[in-house]
């Protein structure tokens, strides 16, 4: 066996670690056919805004994929630092990085998988809203390089407000007469992952049992947790299910708090989307049973968007696991519905954005 073909962070247990950290898989079939990971798998990874403090530790999770052959950098400056240092690491993905909007087409050219973390950080007593104009400018620009450039590649999106910045993206890549809604993801899985944890923490369960489906959007009381539907099964008092929801949802503030100005959740939003990506590639590569929780065009609750659990294929969004979302408690039917009226206006800031400057272009 080629050790170094399968090595990844750092090794087969820590590999199988984060594969299983993914969401426990929706649907269990009776005799399918386990998926064994390709050694010779050969897929293409671009980064925008890889010079960046989620950027950065995104990077090097990316280059331990055994999935991922071609790891391309992008950002307007300091990027050449970080592909050299990168591509020390006695991993088989080859790095190359690219500086400023004259190299974004060959950076993006043949990309299976583009990731957009780039953008400005919440600062202390900034909301994401206010991150607005600046970060939508920036991936409206990014996103139309990836409409003529890998217009096949699936897109996940980072940059705050991913409520906004989604539609954003949707808008551009209609105009560019490319929009395939079953590539386009606003990654949530930042809030999968708080909410696994800190319902582990509370009542003092595997971590790696844990599956909690966050739904709604990835801001404030947007984004919710469905505690009834954690797995495995567990009881939560009244009081237990507010402070966790809430614990939850501003868990994003809790850093930026921490860190004092000194920046937004950069380590835990980077494993984060490395885990996103690593579902991505394995679902290209042919695992039929993919699940995770993102933002992506949906009808599951009467909004254009809307992050839920979902099964990822080949070609994207294969299924929405709309099931989900029957059956709730009380006090999570009453969420749902307080949350929608803030996400549909999130909804619409970013396609009137996105509308506007096609207009101001034309």
């Amino acid at each position: 066996m080629n050790c170094e073909s399968e090595s990844s962070f750092l090794g087969k247990e820590s590999y199988a670690a984060l594969q299983n950290s993914s969401s426990p898989r929706s649907v269990k079939s009776t005799g399918r056919t386990q998926y064994h990971l390709n050694p010779q798998a050969s897929y293409k990874v671009a980064i925008l805004g890889a010079a960046g403090g989620i950027g950065q530790p995104l990077a090097l999770l990316v280059k331990m994929s055994p999935l991922v052959s071609s790891l391309n950098l992008y950002d307007i400056a300091n990027v050449k630092g970080v592909a050299a240092d990168l591509s020390h690491c006695n991993t088989p993905a080859q790095v190359s990085d690219f500086t400023g909007p004259s190299e974004l087409a060959d950076c993006l050219k043949g990309v299976n998988v583009v990731v957009i973390p780039a953008g400005v950080p919440r600062k202390p007593g900034m909301t994401r809203d206010d991150l607005f104009n600046i970060n939508a400018s920036i991936v409206k620009t990014l996103v139309e390089a990836v409409a003529d450039n890998c217009p096949e590649a699936f897109i996940h999106v980072i940059s705050n407000p991913v409520n906004s910045t989604v539609p954003i993206a949707a808008e551009v890549l209609k105009q560019k007469g490319v929009y395939d809604p079953k590539k386009l993801f606003g990654v949530t899985t930042l809030d999968v992952v708080r909410a696994n944890t800190f319902v582990a923490q509370k009542k003092n369960l595997r971590l790696i049992d844990v599956d909690v489906p966050v739904i709604g959007g990835h801001a404030g009381i947007t984004i919710l947790p469905l505690l009834s539907k954690t797995k495995p099964s567990v009881c939560f008092t009244d009081e237990e299910i507010h402070e966790l929801t809430v614990r939850i949802q501003n868990a994003g503030t809790e850093v930026v708090e921490a860190k004092a100005g000194a920046g937004s959740a950069t380590l835990s939003m980077a494993y984060a989307a490395a885990r996103f990506v690593e579902s991505s590639l394995r679902a290209l590569d042919g695992d039929g049973d993919v699940y995770e929780c993102a933002y992506v065009q949906s009808d599951v609750a009467d909004l254009p968007f809307f992050a839920s659990r979902i099964k990822l294929g080949k070609k994207g969004v294969e299924a929405l696991i709309s099931s989900d979302l029957q059956g709730l408690t009380e006090y999570e039917q009453k969420a749902v519905e307080a949350l929608k009226a803030e996400l549909k206006s999130s909804i619409e800031k970013g396609v009137g954005f996105a509308q506007k400057q096609s207009v101001a272009a034309a």
